[in-house]
């Protein structure tokens, strides 16, 4: 087990981080920003989404090539504090 403070995970690794929102039209928009603002080499390639049952949530799934377990939680932190964002995963 690792010590306090320190990551279970190896860096550089792969990393899916899903944030679920609203379905707006700017909220998948929105979310690719703040990851970019952490992951600038980003690639629209590593971004999903899916659409709840009755269309009213959508969730975006961003595959990151994480770096450090500081860069997930800078990046899960700009993303919780989203007043769109209703959860992250």
């Amino acid at each position: 087990m690792p010590e306090r403070g320190e990551s279970a995970l190896e860096f550089p690794c792969e990393f899916p981080v899903k944030v679920m929102g609203q379905a707006h039209p700017e909220f998948v928009l929105r979310i690719t920003e703040v990851v970019r603002e952490h992951v600038p080499d980003l690639r629209n390639s590593d971004i999903s989404t899916a659409s709840s049952r009755r269309g009213n949530y959508v969730s975006v799934t961003v595959t990151i090539t994480a770096t450090s377990q500081e860069q997930l939680d800078s990046l899960y932190r700009a993303l919780n504090a989203r007043d769109d964002v209703v959860m992250t995963l």
